[in-house]
Protein backbone atom coordinates (compact mmCIF):
# COMPACT_ATOMS: atom_id res chain seq x y z
CA UNK A 1 0.00 0.00 0.00
CA UNK A 2 1.12 3.48 -0.68
CA UNK A 3 0.42 4.54 3.16
CA UNK A 4 2.62 5.13 6.22
CA UNK A 5 1.96 6.52 9.81
CA UNK A 6 1.84 5.76 13.49
CA UNK A 7 -1.18 3.47 14.82
CA UNK A 8 -3.66 1.31 12.30
CA UNK A 9 -5.98 4.44 12.15
CA UNK A 10 -4.00 6.91 10.66
CA UNK A 11 -3.23 5.80 7.27
CA UNK A 12 -1.38 8.64 5.39
CA UNK A 13 -0.32 7.82 1.40
CA UNK A 14 3.88 8.30 1.03
CA UNK A 15 3.62 11.16 -0.79
CA UNK A 16 1.19 12.96 1.03
CA UNK A 17 -1.09 15.24 -0.42
CA UNK A 18 -3.73 15.92 2.43
CA UNK A 19 -6.06 17.71 0.56
CA UNK A 20 -6.40 14.57 -1.79
CA UNK A 21 -5.96 12.39 0.74
CA UNK A 22 -9.28 13.69 2.99
CA UNK A 23 -11.49 13.75 -0.34
CA UNK A 24 -10.47 10.02 -0.86
CA UNK A 25 -11.28 9.61 3.23
CA UNK A 26 -14.66 10.92 2.69
CA UNK A 27 -15.62 10.27 -0.80
CA UNK A 28 -14.28 6.29 -1.34
CA UNK A 29 -16.27 3.61 0.74
CA UNK A 30 -14.04 2.00 3.53
CA UNK A 31 -12.62 -1.14 1.60
CA UNK A 32 -11.61 0.86 -1.04
CA UNK A 33 -9.95 3.90 0.52
CA UNK A 34 -7.59 0.55 2.41
CA UNK A 35 -6.91 -0.48 -1.32
CA UNK A 36 -5.55 2.68 -2.58
CA UNK A 37 -1.87 2.06 -3.44
CA UNK A 38 -1.01 5.20 -4.89
CA UNK A 39 -2.03 8.54 -6.37
CA UNK A 40 0.19 11.22 -8.10
CA UNK A 41 -0.79 14.33 -10.34
CA UNK A 42 -0.50 14.53 -14.40
CA UNK A 43 -1.97 15.64 -17.36
CA UNK A 44 -4.93 13.03 -18.94
CA UNK A 45 -6.25 12.45 -22.46
CA UNK A 46 -9.01 10.17 -23.11
CA UNK A 47 -12.12 10.54 -25.40
CA UNK A 48 -14.25 10.89 -22.20
CA UNK A 49 -12.03 13.55 -20.12
CA UNK A 50 -10.48 15.40 -23.49
CA UNK A 51 -7.30 17.02 -22.23
CA UNK A 52 -7.10 17.98 -18.48
CA UNK A 53 -4.86 18.44 -15.65
CA UNK A 54 -5.89 16.02 -12.67
CA UNK A 55 -4.62 13.40 -10.18
CA UNK A 56 -4.40 9.81 -11.35
CA UNK A 57 -5.49 7.45 -8.38
CA UNK A 58 -4.63 3.68 -8.07
CA UNK A 59 -6.33 1.20 -6.70
CA UNK A 60 -5.63 -2.92 -6.72
CA UNK A 61 -8.40 -3.17 -9.08
CA UNK A 62 -8.81 -0.26 -10.94
CA UNK A 63 -7.71 3.45 -12.14
CA UNK A 64 -9.66 6.71 -11.04
CA UNK A 65 -8.99 9.82 -11.86
CA UNK A 66 -10.57 13.55 -9.77
CA UNK A 67 -10.00 16.88 -10.82
CA UNK A 68 -7.27 18.96 -9.41
CA UNK A 69 -8.71 20.15 -6.31
CA UNK A 70 -10.92 17.33 -6.11
CA UNK A 71 -14.16 17.22 -6.29
CA UNK A 72 -15.51 13.80 -7.69
CA UNK A 73 -13.59 10.28 -7.69
CA UNK A 74 -14.19 8.66 -11.48
CA UNK A 75 -13.54 5.28 -12.68
CA UNK A 76 -10.79 5.54 -15.69
CA UNK A 77 -10.58 1.80 -16.37
CA UNK A 78 -10.27 -1.43 -14.61
CA UNK A 79 -7.13 -3.92 -14.59
CA UNK A 80 -9.65 -7.03 -15.68
CA UNK A 81 -10.20 -4.65 -19.33
CA UNK A 82 -6.72 -3.69 -19.82
CA UNK A 83 -4.51 -5.06 -22.77
CA UNK A 84 -1.02 -3.16 -22.83
CA UNK A 85 0.35 -0.15 -20.40
CA UNK A 86 3.34 1.39 -21.96
CA UNK A 87 5.72 4.19 -21.94
CA UNK A 88 5.79 6.12 -25.46
CA UNK A 89 8.75 7.68 -26.71
CA UNK A 90 7.43 11.09 -27.62
CA UNK A 91 7.49 15.21 -26.67
CA UNK A 92 4.33 16.79 -26.73
CA UNK A 93 3.53 19.36 -27.82
CA UNK A 94 1.00 20.86 -25.66
CA UNK A 95 3.68 20.94 -22.67
CA UNK A 96 6.34 23.60 -22.01
CA UNK A 97 9.91 22.88 -23.30
CA UNK A 98 11.23 21.88 -19.65
CA UNK A 99 8.50 19.49 -19.39
CA UNK A 100 8.73 18.23 -22.37
CA UNK A 101 11.84 16.79 -21.86
CA UNK A 102 11.19 15.36 -17.94
CA UNK A 103 7.91 13.97 -19.18
CA UNK A 104 6.83 10.18 -19.21
CA UNK A 105 4.10 9.34 -20.99
CA UNK A 106 2.40 6.38 -20.05
CA UNK A 107 -0.44 4.88 -22.43
CA UNK A 108 -3.19 2.28 -20.94
CA UNK A 109 -4.79 0.28 -23.81
CA UNK A 110 -8.17 -1.46 -22.99
CA UNK A 111 -11.03 -2.84 -24.09
CA UNK A 112 -13.77 -0.42 -23.93
CA UNK A 113 -17.03 -1.12 -21.45
CA UNK A 114 -19.87 -2.05 -24.37
CA UNK A 115 -23.83 -1.09 -23.86
CA UNK A 116 -25.63 -3.53 -21.87
CA UNK A 117 -27.46 -6.03 -25.18
CA UNK A 118 -30.76 -6.71 -23.65
CA UNK A 119 -32.15 -7.97 -26.75
CA UNK A 120 -30.41 -10.73 -25.91
CA UNK A 121 -30.63 -11.43 -22.33
CA UNK A 122 -33.78 -12.98 -22.89
CA UNK A 123 -31.68 -16.00 -25.01
CA UNK A 124 -29.15 -16.51 -22.66
CA UNK A 125 -32.12 -17.34 -20.04
CA UNK A 126 -33.67 -19.72 -22.11
CA UNK A 127 -30.76 -21.23 -22.75
CA UNK A 128 -29.43 -21.80 -19.55
CA UNK A 129 -26.14 -20.39 -19.85
CA UNK A 130 -26.92 -17.11 -17.48
CA UNK A 131 -23.71 -16.16 -15.61
CA UNK A 132 -21.06 -13.79 -15.14
CA UNK A 133 -19.93 -11.54 -17.88
CA UNK A 134 -17.12 -12.69 -19.52
CA UNK A 135 -14.01 -10.78 -18.63
CA UNK A 136 -11.60 -9.30 -21.62
CA UNK A 137 -8.84 -11.42 -21.76
CA UNK A 138 -5.60 -9.63 -21.57
CA UNK A 139 -3.70 -10.41 -24.41
CA UNK A 140 -1.23 -7.46 -24.90
CA UNK A 141 0.04 -6.44 -28.49
CA UNK A 142 3.71 -7.87 -29.42
CA UNK A 143 6.36 -5.17 -28.80
CA UNK A 144 9.70 -5.35 -27.17
CA UNK A 145 10.53 -7.73 -24.21
CA UNK A 146 9.41 -6.49 -20.95
CA UNK A 147 11.79 -5.69 -18.00
CA UNK A 148 10.39 -6.93 -14.62
CA UNK A 149 7.92 -3.79 -13.32
CA UNK A 150 5.09 -5.28 -12.60
CA UNK A 151 5.03 -8.99 -9.86
CA UNK A 152 -8.22 -22.43 8.85
CA UNK A 153 -5.33 -23.14 8.20
CA UNK A 154 -3.95 -24.55 11.05
CA UNK A 155 -4.78 -22.59 14.04
CA UNK A 156 -6.91 -25.08 16.74
CA UNK A 157 -10.54 -24.00 17.05
CA UNK A 158 -11.23 -20.79 18.38
CA UNK A 159 -8.63 -18.79 16.20
CA UNK A 160 -7.76 -15.02 16.25
CA UNK A 161 -7.78 -14.60 12.04
CA UNK A 162 -10.28 -17.40 11.25
CA UNK A 163 -11.88 -20.77 12.41
CA UNK A 164 -13.50 -23.25 10.03
CA UNK A 165 -13.69 -26.27 12.23
CA UNK A 166 -10.25 -27.94 11.12
CA UNK A 167 -8.22 -29.07 13.38
CA UNK A 168 -4.40 -30.40 12.58
CA UNK A 169 -4.09 -33.96 12.65
CA UNK A 170 -0.39 -35.15 12.69
CA UNK A 171 0.01 -38.13 10.37
CA UNK A 172 2.39 -41.05 11.98
CA UNK A 173 4.37 -41.20 9.09
CA UNK A 174 5.79 -37.12 9.55
CA UNK A 175 7.68 -35.64 12.40
CA UNK A 176 5.62 -34.23 14.96
CA UNK A 177 7.42 -30.76 14.60
CA UNK A 178 6.12 -30.40 10.86
CA UNK A 179 2.76 -31.23 10.60
CA UNK A 180 1.46 -32.93 7.16
CA UNK A 181 0.84 -29.76 5.06
CA UNK A 182 -2.13 -31.22 3.59
CA UNK A 183 -3.89 -30.82 6.88
CA UNK A 184 -2.59 -27.41 7.71
CA UNK A 185 -3.11 -25.95 4.34
CA UNK A 186 0.46 -25.09 3.03
CA UNK A 187 0.17 -23.80 -0.66
CA UNK A 188 1.14 -26.48 -2.68
CA UNK A 189 0.91 -26.57 -6.60
CA UNK A 190 -2.16 -28.91 -7.24
CA UNK A 191 -1.58 -31.70 -10.50
CA UNK A 192 -3.35 -29.76 -13.57
CA UNK A 193 -7.31 -30.79 -14.15
CA UNK A 194 -8.07 -33.32 -15.54
CA UNK A 195 -8.95 -32.34 -19.13
CA UNK A 196 -12.45 -32.40 -20.11
CA UNK A 197 -14.92 -31.69 -23.21
CA UNK A 198 -18.06 -30.11 -23.45
CA UNK A 199 -21.18 -32.62 -24.89
CA UNK A 200 -22.92 -31.54 -27.98
CA UNK A 201 -25.91 -29.75 -28.37
CA UNK A 202 -28.55 -32.41 -30.01
CA UNK A 203 -28.94 -31.61 -33.68
CA UNK A 204 -32.40 -30.70 -35.06
CA UNK A 205 -31.96 -33.25 -37.75
CA UNK A 206 -31.58 -35.92 -35.26
CA UNK A 207 -34.59 -38.72 -35.97
CA UNK A 208 -37.14 -38.46 -33.08
CA UNK A 209 -36.88 -40.98 -30.28
CA UNK A 210 -39.82 -43.44 -30.60
CA UNK A 211 -42.33 -43.06 -28.55
CA UNK A 212 -41.42 -39.11 -27.75
CA UNK A 213 -43.79 -36.58 -28.22
CA UNK A 214 -43.76 -33.87 -31.59
CA UNK A 215 -44.11 -31.21 -28.87
CA UNK A 216 -40.53 -32.22 -27.27
CA UNK A 217 -38.68 -32.26 -30.81
CA UNK A 218 -40.24 -29.11 -31.69
CA UNK A 219 -38.34 -27.38 -28.02
CA UNK A 220 -35.28 -29.31 -29.11
CA UNK A 221 -34.97 -28.09 -32.58
CA UNK A 222 -35.29 -24.16 -30.72
CA UNK A 223 -33.45 -25.19 -28.22
CA UNK A 224 -30.22 -26.01 -30.84
CA UNK A 225 -31.33 -23.23 -32.57
CA UNK A 226 -30.69 -20.87 -29.77
CA UNK A 227 -27.84 -22.27 -29.25
CA UNK A 228 -26.31 -22.04 -32.01
CA UNK A 229 -27.49 -17.90 -32.22
CA UNK A 230 -25.05 -17.45 -28.86
CA UNK A 231 -22.24 -19.55 -30.06
CA UNK A 232 -22.36 -17.32 -33.49
CA UNK A 233 -22.74 -14.21 -30.96
CA UNK A 234 -19.73 -15.52 -28.20
CA UNK A 235 -17.55 -16.07 -31.87
CA UNK A 236 -17.98 -12.63 -32.90
CA UNK A 237 -17.09 -10.90 -29.16
CA UNK A 238 -13.67 -9.98 -30.18
CA UNK A 239 -14.80 -8.80 -33.18
CA UNK A 240 -16.92 -6.02 -31.48
CA UNK A 241 -14.49 -5.39 -28.62
CA UNK A 242 -13.32 -1.94 -29.59
CA UNK A 243 -10.31 -0.91 -27.73
CA UNK A 244 -10.00 2.50 -26.21
CA UNK A 245 -6.73 4.13 -24.52
CA UNK A 246 -5.74 6.75 -21.97
CA UNK A 247 -3.01 8.49 -22.01
CA UNK A 248 -1.57 9.73 -18.46
CA UNK A 249 1.48 12.46 -18.48
CA UNK A 250 3.75 12.58 -15.55
CA UNK A 251 5.55 15.96 -15.62
CA UNK A 252 8.49 14.53 -13.79
CA UNK A 253 12.01 12.10 -14.51
CA UNK A 254 11.48 10.22 -10.93
CA UNK A 255 7.85 9.44 -11.43
CA UNK A 256 6.81 5.84 -10.44
CA UNK A 257 3.61 6.30 -11.87
CA UNK A 258 4.03 3.72 -14.89
CA UNK A 259 6.11 1.29 -12.23
CA UNK A 260 3.29 1.61 -10.02
CA UNK A 261 1.08 0.75 -12.67
CA UNK A 262 2.61 -2.33 -14.24
CA UNK A 263 2.61 -3.62 -10.44
CA UNK A 264 -0.64 -3.07 -9.96
CA UNK A 265 -1.89 -4.60 -13.02
CA UNK A 266 0.80 -7.80 -12.99
CA UNK A 267 -0.50 -8.39 -9.05
CA UNK A 268 -4.36 -8.31 -10.57
CA UNK A 269 -3.91 -10.75 -12.93
CA UNK A 270 -1.66 -12.80 -11.08
CA UNK A 271 -4.58 -12.42 -7.83
CA UNK A 272 -7.36 -12.92 -10.63
CA UNK A 273 -5.90 -16.20 -11.47
CA UNK A 274 -5.26 -17.63 -7.97
CA UNK A 275 -8.94 -17.03 -7.25
CA UNK A 276 -9.69 -19.43 -10.03
CA UNK A 277 -8.33 -21.67 -7.43
CA UNK A 278 -10.57 -23.45 -4.79
CA UNK A 279 -8.39 -23.34 -2.43
CA UNK A 280 -6.93 -20.05 -2.89
CA UNK A 281 -9.88 -18.32 -3.02
CA UNK A 282 -10.81 -20.14 0.31
CA UNK A 283 -8.24 -18.87 1.57
CA UNK A 284 -8.10 -15.37 0.98
CA UNK A 285 -11.67 -14.33 1.28
CA UNK A 286 -12.28 -12.51 4.48
CA UNK A 287 -14.77 -13.58 6.66
CA UNK A 288 -18.52 -12.04 6.66
CA UNK A 289 -17.69 -10.74 10.67
CA UNK A 290 -14.42 -8.89 9.39
CA UNK A 291 -12.90 -7.10 12.22
CA UNK A 292 -11.84 -3.31 12.28
CA UNK A 293 -8.11 -2.20 11.53
CA UNK A 294 -8.32 -1.52 15.38
CA UNK A 295 -8.88 -4.86 16.52
CA UNK A 296 -6.33 -6.32 13.99
CA UNK A 297 -3.57 -4.04 15.32
CA UNK A 298 -4.58 -5.29 18.64
CA UNK A 299 -4.43 -8.98 17.66
CA UNK A 300 -1.36 -8.96 15.41
CA UNK A 301 0.46 -7.75 18.37
CA UNK A 302 -0.47 -10.37 20.41
CA UNK A 303 0.60 -13.03 17.55
CA UNK A 304 3.86 -11.23 17.28
CA UNK A 305 4.65 -11.42 21.05
CA UNK A 306 3.59 -15.01 21.18
CA UNK A 307 6.03 -15.46 17.66
CA UNK A 308 9.44 -13.51 19.19
CA UNK A 309 9.17 -14.97 23.02
CA UNK A 310 12.01 -17.09 24.26
CA UNK A 311 11.94 -21.07 24.30
CA UNK A 312 8.98 -21.40 21.57
CA UNK A 313 8.60 -25.06 19.80
CA UNK A 314 9.03 -25.45 16.20
CA UNK A 315 5.51 -26.97 16.21
CA UNK A 316 3.90 -24.43 17.81
CA UNK A 317 5.80 -21.75 15.69
CA UNK A 318 4.95 -23.65 12.35
CA UNK A 319 1.36 -23.17 13.58
CA UNK A 320 1.65 -19.49 14.32
CA UNK A 321 3.53 -18.43 11.19
CA UNK A 322 0.40 -20.42 9.16
CA UNK A 323 -1.96 -18.22 11.17
CA UNK A 324 0.38 -15.26 10.47
CA UNK A 325 0.59 -16.16 6.81
CA UNK A 326 -3.83 -16.66 6.46
CA UNK A 327 -3.89 -13.35 8.25
CA UNK A 328 -1.82 -11.44 5.74
CA UNK A 329 -3.28 -12.84 3.04
CA UNK A 330 -6.67 -11.67 4.03
CA UNK A 331 -6.20 -8.53 5.61
CA UNK A 332 -4.17 -5.21 3.84
CA UNK A 333 -4.11 -3.75 7.39
CA UNK A 334 -1.98 -6.63 9.03
CA UNK A 335 0.51 -6.18 5.92
CA UNK A 336 1.54 -2.89 6.69
CA UNK A 337 1.62 -3.98 10.27
CA UNK A 338 4.14 -6.56 9.62
CA UNK A 339 6.07 -3.95 7.55
CA UNK A 340 6.10 -1.51 10.16
CA UNK A 341 6.70 -3.36 13.35
CA UNK A 342 10.18 -4.72 11.69
CA UNK A 343 10.58 -7.20 14.60
CA UNK A 344 8.59 -10.30 13.01
CA UNK A 345 10.52 -10.10 9.60
CA UNK A 346 14.08 -9.43 11.24
CA UNK A 347 12.58 -13.06 13.42
CA UNK A 348 11.83 -14.71 10.12
CA UNK A 349 15.13 -13.79 7.99
CA UNK A 350 16.98 -15.01 10.89
CA UNK A 351 14.75 -18.18 11.55
CA UNK A 352 15.38 -18.72 7.77
CA UNK A 353 19.01 -18.37 8.04
CA UNK A 354 18.99 -21.28 10.76
CA UNK A 355 17.03 -23.66 8.98
CA UNK A 356 19.21 -23.35 5.74
CA UNK A 357 22.04 -21.53 5.38
CA UNK A 358 23.66 -22.45 8.60
CA UNK A 359 23.07 -26.48 8.41
CA UNK A 360 24.81 -26.09 4.28
CA UNK A 361 27.76 -23.88 5.99
CA UNK A 362 28.13 -27.16 8.50
CA UNK A 363 28.46 -29.38 5.53
CA UNK A 364 25.02 -31.04 6.58
CA UNK A 365 22.50 -32.11 4.38
CA UNK A 366 18.59 -30.56 4.78
CA UNK A 367 15.97 -32.68 6.75
CA UNK A 368 12.03 -32.74 5.75
CA UNK A 369 11.21 -30.66 8.44
CA UNK A 370 13.70 -27.85 7.75
CA UNK A 371 12.09 -27.36 4.18
CA UNK A 372 8.60 -27.47 5.46
CA UNK A 373 8.97 -24.77 7.98
CA UNK A 374 11.27 -22.98 5.46
CA UNK A 375 8.83 -22.84 2.86
CA UNK A 376 6.13 -21.70 5.22
CA UNK A 377 8.76 -18.86 6.46
CA UNK A 378 9.50 -17.56 2.83
CA UNK A 379 5.44 -17.62 1.68
CA UNK A 380 4.71 -15.75 4.56
CA UNK A 381 7.25 -13.14 3.47
CA UNK A 382 5.81 -13.56 0.02
CA UNK A 383 2.22 -12.58 0.99
CA UNK A 384 3.40 -9.73 2.98
CA UNK A 385 5.20 -8.25 -0.28
CA UNK A 386 1.79 -7.88 -1.39
CA UNK A 387 0.68 -4.16 -2.35
CA UNK A 388 4.18 -3.44 -0.47
CA UNK A 389 5.74 -1.97 -3.31
CA UNK A 390 5.21 1.52 -2.40
CA UNK A 391 5.10 1.50 1.32
CA UNK A 392 7.37 3.15 2.97
CA UNK A 393 8.15 1.40 6.14
CA UNK A 394 9.36 -1.32 3.21
CA UNK A 395 12.00 0.10 2.00
CA UNK A 396 13.19 1.50 5.31
CA UNK A 397 13.33 -1.69 6.80
CA UNK A 398 15.00 -3.77 4.07
CA UNK A 399 17.11 -0.62 3.07
CA UNK A 400 18.42 0.59 6.56
CA UNK A 401 22.08 0.19 6.86
CA UNK A 402 23.05 -0.12 2.87
CA UNK A 403 20.48 -3.03 2.86
CA UNK A 404 21.46 -5.44 5.39
CA UNK A 405 17.92 -6.72 5.94
CA UNK A 406 17.68 -7.47 2.37
CA UNK A 407 20.86 -9.04 1.89
CA UNK A 408 20.31 -11.39 4.21
CA UNK A 409 17.28 -12.26 3.22
CA UNK A 410 18.26 -12.87 -0.44
CA UNK A 411 21.57 -14.76 0.86
CA UNK A 412 19.22 -16.96 2.94
CA UNK A 413 17.13 -17.58 0.06
CA UNK A 414 19.20 -19.97 -2.46
CA UNK A 415 19.76 -23.01 -1.60
CA UNK A 416 21.11 -25.71 -3.36
CA UNK A 417 18.48 -27.96 -5.69
CA UNK A 418 20.02 -31.40 -4.85
CA UNK A 419 19.29 -33.49 -2.24
CA UNK A 420 21.72 -35.77 -0.39
CA UNK A 421 21.38 -39.00 -1.84
CA UNK A 422 22.89 -41.00 -0.20
CA UNK A 423 20.06 -41.70 1.56
CA UNK A 424 17.50 -43.20 -1.04
CA UNK A 425 14.59 -44.48 1.66
CA UNK A 426 13.60 -40.47 2.36
CA UNK A 427 14.98 -39.47 -1.21
CA UNK A 428 11.22 -39.02 -2.56
CA UNK A 429 9.61 -37.00 0.34
CA UNK A 430 12.58 -35.08 0.75
CA UNK A 431 12.72 -33.70 -2.85
CA UNK A 432 8.97 -33.09 -2.87
CA UNK A 433 9.47 -31.22 0.03
CA UNK A 434 12.78 -29.13 -1.80
CA UNK A 435 10.33 -28.65 -4.82
CA UNK A 436 7.64 -26.90 -2.83
CA UNK A 437 10.64 -24.99 -1.18
CA UNK A 438 12.24 -23.99 -4.62
CA UNK A 439 8.64 -22.62 -5.61
CA UNK A 440 8.21 -20.22 -2.90
CA UNK A 441 11.31 -19.67 -3.02
CA UNK A 442 10.98 -18.30 -7.07
CA UNK A 443 7.77 -16.24 -6.01
CA UNK A 444 9.86 -14.03 -2.88
CA UNK A 445 12.71 -13.72 -5.17
CA UNK A 446 10.03 -12.02 -8.30
CA UNK A 447 8.86 -10.01 -5.36
CA UNK A 448 12.61 -8.98 -4.19
CA UNK A 449 13.22 -8.23 -7.93
CA UNK A 450 10.27 -6.39 -8.20
CA UNK A 451 11.51 -4.27 -5.24
CA UNK A 452 14.36 -3.61 -6.67
CA UNK A 453 13.22 -1.99 -10.37
CA UNK A 454 10.91 0.06 -8.25
CA UNK A 455 13.70 1.34 -6.12
CA UNK A 456 15.51 2.72 -9.13
CA UNK A 457 13.03 5.59 -9.54
CA UNK A 458 13.11 6.64 -5.67
CA UNK A 459 15.40 8.81 -3.96
CA UNK A 460 19.80 8.55 -4.23
CA UNK A 461 19.16 7.40 -0.57
CA UNK A 462 17.48 4.25 -1.65
CA UNK A 463 18.23 3.91 -5.31
CA UNK A 464 21.34 1.32 -4.92
CA UNK A 465 18.86 -1.49 -3.96
CA UNK A 466 18.54 -1.75 -7.90
CA UNK A 467 17.91 -5.19 -9.73
CA UNK A 468 21.40 -5.41 -10.67
CA UNK A 469 22.75 -4.29 -6.68
CA UNK A 470 20.46 -7.94 -5.89
CA UNK A 471 22.18 -9.61 -8.66
CA UNK A 472 25.79 -8.95 -7.57
CA UNK A 473 24.67 -9.62 -3.50
CA UNK A 474 24.13 -12.97 -4.55
CA UNK A 475 26.54 -13.70 -7.32
CA UNK A 476 29.23 -15.04 -4.21
CA UNK A 477 26.74 -17.84 -3.63
CA UNK A 478 27.59 -21.08 -4.39
CA UNK A 479 24.61 -22.35 -5.32
CA UNK A 480 23.14 -19.46 -7.52
CA UNK A 481 23.91 -20.99 -10.82
CA UNK A 482 22.27 -24.19 -9.70
CA UNK A 483 19.44 -22.39 -8.59
CA UNK A 484 18.63 -20.78 -11.30
CA UNK A 485 19.84 -23.99 -13.71
CA UNK A 486 16.35 -25.21 -11.64
CA UNK A 487 14.20 -22.47 -12.58
CA UNK A 488 14.96 -22.65 -16.02
CA UNK A 489 14.24 -26.78 -15.76
CA UNK A 490 11.21 -26.42 -14.47
CA UNK A 491 10.04 -23.82 -17.15
CA UNK A 492 11.20 -26.16 -20.03
CA UNK A 493 9.21 -28.97 -18.04
CA UNK A 494 6.30 -27.76 -18.03
CA UNK A 495 6.13 -26.31 -21.53
CA UNK A 496 7.01 -29.60 -23.12
CA UNK A 497 5.08 -32.39 -24.08
CA UNK A 498 5.46 -34.70 -21.44
CA UNK A 499 3.87 -32.73 -18.56
CA UNK A 500 0.72 -33.55 -18.73
CA UNK A 501 -2.27 -31.23 -20.34
CA UNK A 502 -3.60 -27.71 -18.60
CA UNK A 503 -1.77 -25.76 -16.20
CA UNK A 504 -3.34 -24.90 -12.34
CA UNK A 505 -3.89 -21.42 -11.75
CA UNK A 506 -1.20 -22.04 -9.03
CA UNK A 507 1.16 -23.50 -12.08
CA UNK A 508 0.12 -21.11 -14.19
CA UNK A 509 1.52 -18.03 -11.94
CA UNK A 510 4.05 -19.66 -10.91
CA UNK A 511 5.21 -20.17 -14.57
CA UNK A 512 4.94 -16.56 -15.07
CA UNK A 513 7.19 -15.51 -12.03
CA UNK A 514 9.66 -17.67 -12.85
CA UNK A 515 9.69 -16.59 -16.82
CA UNK A 516 9.89 -12.86 -15.22
CA UNK A 517 12.62 -14.53 -13.12
CA UNK A 518 14.76 -16.15 -15.98
CA UNK A 519 14.34 -12.96 -18.42
CA UNK A 520 15.86 -10.67 -15.50
CA UNK A 521 18.26 -12.58 -15.25
CA UNK A 522 18.98 -12.82 -19.27
CA UNK A 523 18.62 -8.72 -19.19
CA UNK A 524 20.90 -7.66 -16.17
CA UNK A 525 23.28 -10.42 -15.63
CA UNK A 526 25.84 -10.94 -17.85
CA UNK A 527 27.43 -14.47 -16.08
CA UNK A 528 23.52 -15.74 -15.64
CA UNK A 529 22.63 -15.00 -19.11
CA UNK A 530 25.94 -16.88 -20.52
CA UNK A 531 25.03 -20.09 -18.33
CA UNK A 532 21.74 -19.68 -19.12
CA UNK A 533 22.19 -19.57 -23.20
CA UNK A 534 24.84 -22.28 -22.42
CA UNK A 535 23.33 -25.11 -20.81
CA UNK A 536 19.37 -24.43 -21.49
CA UNK A 537 19.74 -23.08 -25.24
CA UNK A 538 19.36 -26.39 -26.99
CA UNK A 539 16.07 -27.52 -24.08
CA UNK A 540 14.40 -24.51 -25.11
CA UNK A 541 14.92 -24.88 -28.62
CA UNK A 542 13.37 -28.25 -28.68
CA UNK A 543 10.98 -28.28 -25.86
CA UNK A 544 9.40 -25.01 -25.62
CA UNK A 545 7.42 -24.40 -29.09
CA UNK A 546 3.98 -21.91 -29.93
CA UNK A 547 2.05 -24.88 -28.98
CA UNK A 548 3.21 -25.23 -25.51
CA UNK A 549 0.86 -22.10 -24.63
CA UNK A 550 -1.72 -24.09 -24.93
CA UNK A 551 -1.64 -25.12 -21.52
CA UNK A 552 -2.37 -22.31 -20.35
CA UNK A 553 -5.79 -22.21 -20.34
CA UNK A 554 -7.41 -18.71 -22.39
CA UNK A 555 -9.82 -17.78 -19.47
CA UNK A 556 -6.68 -17.24 -17.14
CA UNK A 557 -6.39 -13.77 -16.71
CA UNK A 558 -2.04 -13.80 -16.49
CA UNK A 559 -1.66 -16.06 -19.99
CA UNK A 560 -1.71 -13.20 -22.23
CA UNK A 561 1.61 -11.90 -20.15
CA UNK A 562 2.65 -15.12 -19.89
CA UNK A 563 3.06 -15.79 -23.42
CA UNK A 564 4.46 -12.80 -24.35
CA UNK A 565 7.52 -13.64 -21.57
CA UNK A 566 7.67 -17.31 -23.03
CA UNK A 567 8.35 -15.58 -26.94
CA UNK A 568 11.16 -13.27 -25.13
CA UNK A 569 12.57 -16.17 -23.56
CA UNK A 570 12.84 -18.31 -26.92
CA UNK A 571 14.54 -15.22 -28.48
CA UNK A 572 17.11 -14.20 -25.29
CA UNK A 573 18.01 -17.61 -24.71
CA UNK A 574 18.27 -18.77 -28.41
CA UNK A 575 20.43 -15.35 -29.15
CA UNK A 576 24.24 -16.75 -29.69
Amino acid sequence: MARTGSGSGSLLLTRRNARLDSFLKRTAARGLYERIRAYEPCVVVSDAVGRAYMHAVLSDERVYLTEFPPRALTEAVSFGRVRDIELVNDLPGFLSAKDRERCQHIRITYVAEKPARQDRDWLRRRDGREGFPPVAPPTRRASQCPTITHSSEGRPAGSRWINEGIKPVLKPSRSASCPNPETLGLLTVPHPPPSSSRSASPSSASPPAEGRPEGAQVTRRFGSVLTRLLRRDEAHREEEEREAELHLYAVSQTSKLYLQLQSSWNSFLMRSTLLLDPLYRRRSTASSDSISSEETAQLFRQLSSELLRDGIGVEELYLLLQELRTAALRSVTLRRLFWRSGEVCVFLVQTLEDCLQGRQSLGGVYTTDQLLLSSLIVQTLTVTFTEAEVEEATTRLLFADKGALLSRMLLALICDPQTDRRRPPTHSQLQASLSEYLDAACSLLFELLLLGHQSSRRSSAENFASVGWILRVLQPHPHLLPFVGYQARQVVQVLSGLSGSFLSPVQAVLLFQRCRLLLTCLQHDEQLAQHLQTHFREEFRYFVTPSSTEKLLPDYPIRGPTVKLIECLLSLIGDK
